[in-house]
């Protein structure tokens, strides 16, 4: 993809794969990648962050003799999804008038 992802915009794609269902580091990754090109070593240090400033907590459950990471959204971390689910109307609203001069996508 030719855009750049922000800093905003990558904690928003987490949230929002976590405001679905907790879920382990690779399931997450694979869901965010379905939408921007990150790697392992990008995401990681997101999800510490968000971790860090409370959106979001870990539990560790075992499987096949080893322990998965889980990360699940907090009240704190919806929150905050949701203040990102209505700056992103706003921004993407600005920017289909600039770039589509008020189309729709499917017109353009």
């Amino acid at each position: 993809m030719t855009f750049g992802l922000s800093a905003a915009l990558l904690d928003a794609c987490v949230l929002a794969v976590l405001s679905r269902g907790d879920t382990y580091g690779y399931v997450l990754t694979q869901n965010v990648r379905d939408a921007v090109d990150i790697s392992d070593s990008t995401l990681y240090p997101v999800l510490r962050r968000l971790q860090k400033d409370g959106y979001l907590t870990t539990y560790d459950q075992p499987y096949q003799g080893r322990n998965r990471r889980y990360y699940s959204i907090t009240p704190s971390g919806r929150e905050q999804y949701r203040a990102y689910v209505a700056d992103w109307g706003v921004y993407k609203a600005r920017l289909d008038e600039i770039i589509l001069g008020g189309k729709q996508y499917d017109e353009a």
